[in-house]
């Protein structure tokens, strides 16, 4: 089974379709946006990645999440189960490819905290930035199951990193 997409190099492009789409979903946060951060794979220089543009929206609170989700679904997205209390994911398709994947997370929860220290220090370390690409390549190849088995191998990778930061 495939995954949402395919791992591609780097595009340097990445980066400002991250900005063009925190423009146009920033509103829909209204006054409980605290943040809207670029992370994930796309987020940093140089590493292979699914060209799919994660996002992490902080806010103080998740309230008129009817309007919320109206706006996203305006904007082409489609919400996903929430992934844990408090984090309400949101995907975007064009013609059957994922393009965009929003996490927004309330201030304070634990996911916003492991999504911004990995993508820094995979910015920061190369040989890190390698062992990890290398790891998401084998792990395309070998996948059978689709992006829940590929999310679930890369997990402890994720979580061993993001545990030993200094």
């Amino acid at each position: 089974m495939a995954l949402t997409s395919k791992i591609t190099a780097y595009n340097v492009a990445w980066p400002d379709m991250f900005v063009a789409e925190r423009k146009r979903i920033a509103k829909a946060f209204g006054s409980e946006l605290i943040s809207i951060h670029h992370v994930g794979s796309t987020a940093v220089p140089g590493l292979a990645a699914k060209p799919e543009i994660d996002i992490l929206v902080e806010v103080s609170e998740h309230r008129d999440v009817f309007e919320v989700d109206a706006f996203m679904r305006s904007c082409g997205y489609i919400r996903g189960k929430d992934l844990s209390p408090g984090h309400h994911f949101y995907r975007r398709d064009v013609n059957g490819v994922r393009t965009h994947k929003v996490h927004v997370c309330i201030s304070g929860q634990e996911q916003i905290y492991r999504m911004l220290v990995f993508r820094d220090l995979l910015r920061r370390d190369d040989e890190l930035r390698r062992r990890y690409q290398e790891l998401k390549l084998r792990l395309e190849a070998e996948n059978r199951k689709g992006i829940s088995e590929y999310l679930a191998k890369k997990a402890p990778f994720i979580d061993a990193v993001v545990e030993a930061k200094p």
